[in-house]
């Protein structure tokens, strides 16, 4: 019996040492769990909804417009938001009651953002921002309950976390990459 026993806490042992082999370096460097907080991105992510965080992408392309972020809030790196990325590096983004323009790089187009994700466009922020080659601009779906890049600026792309890749909780509205538009 005792011998039995032994074999068994050696078992379990070695699996827990493998256990934290594979799942530490993907939790760490991979892939990260979030949970969504607040109205901000309402109706495209709802306050409980639990998401798997794709920590890696970023390292390999560029975030695209249209994809949602998570990223370390700029005023306070201990804080996690999410959000829309709406303008690129170098773009320039003009928001004028309501409707969201940008502008090109390289000044050769300018066009009005098509934003089917949002329902409640608020009230209708006025104001240009050109960014520089490390930022973004990014903005809740529920505008007029997200503190976004209309109140605390351009988003560095160092603060970027990664992107919603699983969308786990509700089960009803599971889904891989949920939530993005692009454009």
């Amino acid at each position: 019996m005792d011998e039995k026993q032994g074999s068994f806490f050696k078992e379990m042992l070695q699996f827990a040492i493998l256990a934290l082999v594979i799942v530490f370096p993907v939790r760490l460097f991979i892939a990260q769990p979030f949970i969504v907080s607040g109205a901000s991105m309402d109706p495209t992510f709802n306050s409980g909804q639990y998401l798997i965080v794709d920590e890696l992408s970023y390292r390999l392309e560029e975030p695209k417009r249209g994809e949602v972020v998570i990223f370390r809030y700029p005023l306070d790196p201990s804080k996690f938001f999410i959000k829309r990325i709406i303008a690129l590096p170098g773009e320039t983004v003009t928001l004028k009651g309501g409707a969201v323009f940008i502008t090109l790089r390289d000044g050769s187009a300018s066009f009005e953002l098509p934003e089917p994700y949002v329902e409640n466009r608020g009230n209708g922020t006025n104001m240009t921002v050109t960014l520089s080659d490390s930022e973004y601009f990014v903005m809740g779906d529920n505008r007029p309950e997200s503190s976004d890049s209309r109140v605390w600026g351009p988003l560095p792309e160092e603060d970027i976390v990664g992107r919603a890749f699983f969308r786990l909780l509700p089960l009803r509205k599971a889904g891989v990459f949920p939530g993005t538009y692009e454009k």
